[in-house]
């Protein structure tokens, strides 16, 4: 296969039309159109669907660059790191987090590899979803608990749990009787089971507020209006100095945050340099390594 040809296949695609990549990459339109036909011959596939105004991938072309794209960038710079001598790490870095995570810790960690690798262009956006990585152009993303995917690979380099948590002020009620309780979302739990140092029990909660972040649920319970499940290194600081009670650890409720990577390319310099960071910053991955970083 002629390596060209597939670049700039992938040159157009990316940019989603001849005009638009000719203008980016400073090449002459014609010669981009002739490589991609050359390509489309030699692979007896047409790659694109060509519109009076609109250029469309095919199924075949969208394959093809999805599984190419990140190919050719990672011989770019093999290339790259080969001529300077050197595997350093450079380019660009794009990561999803989880909302949580991007809200106590990402920023620190973010500014930390940057200053450790200013030849990498670190680009981290907040999603609850599991985007799709190669779709959506991701090279690492950060899930909880995420389901199983024979695409992806990876490691779990973060452990939590949930525990249930109120204020000091607010009086746990007897065992009949329902709490006060902060949900995430109007169809979480009305019941929670927890374990206590006197065994297994349950917490009826009668929901008075409803918060979509973890963090307004933590301040909420602060304030005293009702109890809530959090992770424990968000309260662990609040548990030490007495400003929430702990009524319970949630049974079943083990955390574990994973970095994930597409398993059919070379791990990049610039993945495994974060990955390697994140080890650095959590070498135990436990809820006290996580609540120390964040600190109060």
């Amino acid at each position: 296969m002629d390596l060209v040809a597939l670049a700039d296949f992938n040159l157009v695609a990316r940019h989603g039309g001849f005009g638009k990549a000719a203008r980016a990459s400073g090449r002459p339109k014609a010669t981009l159109s002739r490589r991609v036909t050359e390509l489309e011959a030699a692979l007896q596939l047409r790659l694109f669907e060509r519109g009076a105004r609109n250029l469309k991938l095919t199924e075949e072309g969208r394959a093809l660059h999805e599984r190419t794209a990140a190919l050719l960038t990672e011989l770019d710079e093999t290339a790259a790191a080969i001529a300077s001598g050197a595997e350093k790490p450079r380019g660009r870095l794009r990561i999803s987090a989880p909302l949580l995570l991007s809200q106590t810790a990402m920023g620190k960690i973010a500014a930390g590899f940057a200053l450790k690798f200013p030849d990498v262009r670190l680009e981290i956006t907040t999603e609850d979803r599991a985007v799709d990585m190669i779709e959506e152009g991701y090279d690492l993303v950060i899930r909880v608990n995420p389901n199983p995917d024979e695409t992806l690979v990876g490691r779990a380099f973060l452990h939590d749990r949930l525990v249930v948590v109120a204020s000091p002020e607010l009086h746990r009620p007897a065992a009949e009787m329902p709490a006060p309780g902060v949900v995430r979302g109007a169809g979480d739990r009305r019941t929670w089971n927890v374990m206590t140092s006197k065994g297994s029990a349950k917490i009826r909660i009668e929901p008075v507020l409803a918060l979509s972040s973890l963090i307004m649920i933590r301040d909420a319970v602060r304030a005293g209006v009702g109890a809530a499940r959090l992770p424990i290194s968000l309260v662990s600081h609040d548990l030490a100095d007495g400003t929430l009670l702990r009524w319970g650890d949630v049974e079943g409720s083990d955390i574990a945050l994973w970095a994930l990577y597409p398993s059919r390319r070379l791990l990049s310099a610039r993945v495994s340099a974060f990955l390697e960071f994140l080890k650095q910053a959590f070498p135990n991955g436990t809820p006290d390594e996580l609540a120390a970083y964040i600190g109060r």
